[in-house]
């Protein structure tokens, strides 16, 4: 790595060209290199990448981009707006609120790591690189070219001047005032944007509907991959995407938006959600989509016990089997031993009160218990349910659950007539069972989401913070942690059990196999727990947005046979490494992962 420096200008910054990047070229040269390649790359994708059809997406066709060739327009197109934005140039400022270079150097490697990835997997499936056309030559040599401009751009930020201890609150307040003045100033030095105005509130609204709908889009494009290339193609672009936006600072502004009409958001999301069914043609992919709901709505409630209450459960799993054997066992399957068909209504509230209580029994005796003891208890209650289960087939026990054949052909719900089913027909649409069931379970994760802010916010879930934080201190403070545990418990048991009942009548059938620990397939109990963390703990998108991803990732990876596991461990291990906070996380949990970078270095003066 080759540095330069020179000495600093009267504001403290070093100028905006005085230290090279990675590579030893001149930060002027590399940030038209990355401009140009990526206006290059996005020209190529107009060309043709191979000479046969045989490659899935056909790659064939001048001035039609198809297949991977749109993820590389869009990293390429990303890549030459960040690149003009760190020009300054007026009208794109807003791209960029924390300056442009991370996020271009970012960019320029999802291009990068696209169209190589296009280009490897053409010559493999086809034979050699001589089954390339000019456009895929082009954009190869197009997201080196950018890549290597945006390693060129200059890394090193301006380091805050170190606190006196011994400093009076006056003294400091001046230090800290003349050392903002002087990071402002540098940021003008360096070619940072300036701060946005605030917009206004029916410019934030349209910004939070045009977030959404692209959130839609980019679902719908993901869970419509028609080819396993493609949706490899699709995580590489949407992951470093994602990235870009984050390190321009972007997802920031936005979350800021997003926080100041939350209501609105909320509403907001779930009407985009309810669109997904109109955009499908068949059931294929709804029935991807209330699995992820039933999923997500689960993940939620162990967000209550894990992010809220900080309990490590790791058998919540249990309880959504619980719900669903027990709404099974009253909705009319002739495997049960009740002659029993009670109505949606009926068997939702069998199904979450048969998990509330299971959770109130389990939770009496082992939350006086904390941290690795309680997950061990806890562990080994998900194992016995499932033994439990499995057991009482009227031979090694009673005949309840029919063991390993489970309850099956459960009937479908009947709600007020509308049986859950039959197709239906909708302004025009044709809606499936799956669908009817998406809007069910949208339904019921809007009545979760509902608890958990609600909840969240009160008093008890004050008391669920200040347990998560410090027990020790909250018992100091004259909270009853055995009382309040129990409630987190027994609420987040609940609303696993609720999803449980859905569950049973979407698969018609309930066996204990369904509910383990760990396995290549979610729900299981080590999927929803990395689900809560790897989205993000004690919030509500977060869980959402988390069981997404993992329900949807393996169930598209299923092509890697063997190495899917492998491949989605290390996915998780680069997550956590480089984002450890999870995907949405609040911000006292980013200043938990990030405290070197968001508070001031001390130094005392007896040290010097």
């Amino acid at each position: 790595m080759t540095t330069q420096t020179t000495a600093p200008d009267n504001t403290g910054a070093p100028a905006a060209d005085d230290t090279s990047g990675l590579i030893g070229i001149p930060p002027r040269v590399g940030r038209a290199l990355a401009t140009g390649g990526g206006v290059l790359t996005v020209v190529s994708t107009f060309l043709a990448w191979t000479w046969t059809a045989e490659f899935p997406g056909d790659l064939t066709v001048y001035g039609y981009p198809g297949g991977l060739q749109v993820l590389v327009l869009v990293a390429g197109a990303l890549t030459a707006l960040f690149g003009l934005a760190s020009y300054d140039v007026k009208g794109l400022r807003w791209l960029v609120p924390a300056g442009a270079d991370a996020a271009l150097r970012v960019a320029a490697l999802a291009a990068f790591a696209t169209a190589w990835y296009t280009v490897v997997a053409i010559s493999a499936q086809l034979g050699g690189v001589v089954n390339l056309e000019p456009g895929g030559y082009v954009a190869a040599a197009a997201t080196l070219i950018a890549l290597l401009g945006s390693l060129a751009l200059p890394v090193q930020r301006p380091e805050p001047d170190p606190f006196d201890p011994d400093d009076t609150g006056w003294e400091q307040f001046k230090h800290t005032s003349s050392h903002n003045w002087q990071v402002v100033k540098a940021a003008f030095a360096s070619g940072t944007p300036r701060p946005l105005r605030a917009l206004p509130s029916y410019a934030e609204i349209l910004v939070i509907v045009a977030v959404l709908a692209v959130g839609l889009f980019v679902f719908t494009y993901g869970i419509g991959t028609e080819y396993d290339e493609l949706f490899v193609g699709f995580l590489i672009t949407a992951g470093l995407g994602f990235a870009a936006l984050n390190k321009s600072g972007l997802i920031a502004q936005v979350s800021e938006i997003t926080a100041r009409h939350q209501n609105i958001t909320v509403c907001g999301a779930f009407v985009a959600a309810a669109c997904f069914p109109f955009t499908q043609s068949d059931d294929q992919y709804a029935t991807i989509g209330v699995y992820i709901l039933i999923f997500a709505t689960v993940a939620l409630g162990l967000n209550i016990v894990v992010g809220l209450a900080g309990l490590l459960d790791l058998g919540y799993v249990a309880f959504l089997g619980v719900g669903a054997y027990a709404a099974s066992m009253v909705s009319g399957s002739p495997s049960s031993p009740f002659d029993l068909h009670l109505p949606f209504w009926g068997a939702v509230l069998v199904g979450a009160a048969a998990s509330l209580i299971f959770g109130v029994l389990i939770g009496a005796p082992t939350l006086r218990l904390r941290g690795d003891y309680l997950a061990i208890v806890t562990l080994g209650f998900g194992e016995i349910f499932r033994i439990t289960a499995n057991n009482l087939d009227g031979t090694s026990g009673p005949d309840v659950t029919n063991g390993s054949n489970g309850i099956s052909s459960i009937p479908d719900l009947s709600i007020l007539g509308f049986d859950m089913g039959l197709p239906h027909d909708i302004g025009g649409f044709t809606i499936g069972r799956f669908a009817n069931y998406f809007f069910l379970m949208l339904v019921i994760t809007a009545v979760v989401v509902l608890v958990f802010r609600r909840s969240g916010d009160s008093r008890i879930g004050r008391a669920w913070v200040a347990i998560r934080e410090d027990e020790t201190a909250a018992l100091a403070m004259g909270i009853n942690g055995f009382r309040v545990k129990l409630i987190a418990f027994a609420v987040g048991a609940s609303l696993a059990g609720l999803a449980g009942t859905v569950q049973a009548h979407v698969t018609y059938t309930v066996t204990p196999e369904q509910y383990l620990f760990a396995g290549t397939t979610p729900p299981n109990s080590a999927f929803l727990l990395a689900a809560v963390v790897l989205g993000g703990m004690g919030t509500i998108a977060g869980p959402l947005i988390g069981a997404s991803l993992l329900f949807l990732i393996p169930n598209k990876l299923q092509f890697l046979d063997d190495y899917q596991l492998f491949a989605f461990g290390l996915a998780l291990v680069l997550l956590m490494r480089f984002r450890p906070e999870g995907l949405i996380a609040n911000r006292r949990r980013k200043l938990e992962f990030h405290e070197e970078a968001e508070a001031p270095t001390t130094l005392s003066k007896t040290g010097a």
